[in-house]
């Protein structure tokens, strides 16, 4: 079993950068861009404890301002269990992490993210 600690330095600057671009979609107000930009931060750092939990932490929020029970309610368990899952490396990879997702269905990862990971040099089990 292999037990995942820290995201590598290699992919920590695309998750940042898709947390980056959440917050600047959030602040002008286009929430449907914002959402888009977490579920690909999700994606990226869900093999990861710290980064798979802080992205729930932020769909928490995220359900709080829209005023959605069922973003709330959906994410409460995701964020009290997904970096525990992260840690002993049992994530349904490509869940992109919100509530209209059954959080242990593994989804394909786009394109565009796979080919992060590739950048990145990181061997992702979805790959």
């Amino acid at each position: 079993m292999k037990f995942n600690i820290a995201i590598p330095r290699t992919l920590l600057p695309y998750f940042r950068k898709e947390l980056a671009l959440y917050r600047e979609q959030y602040n002008a107000n286009n929430l449907h861009q914002a959402w888009k930009h977490l579920e690909r931060a999700h994606v990226i750092g869900q093999a990861y404890p710290y980064e798979h939990s802080y992205v729930h932490w932020k769909m928490l929020q995220f359900g709080f301002h829209i005023k959605s029970m069922k973003e709330i309610m959906g994410q409460i368990p995701r964020l009290l269990v997904g970096g525990v899952k992260s840690f002993v490396g049992t994530i349904p990879v490509g869940n992109t992490g919100g509530s209209n997702i059954p959080p242990l269905k593994p989804l394909p990862i786009e394109k565009d993210l796979k080919d992060i990971f590739k950048k990145a040099g990181i061997a992702h089990p979805g790959l």
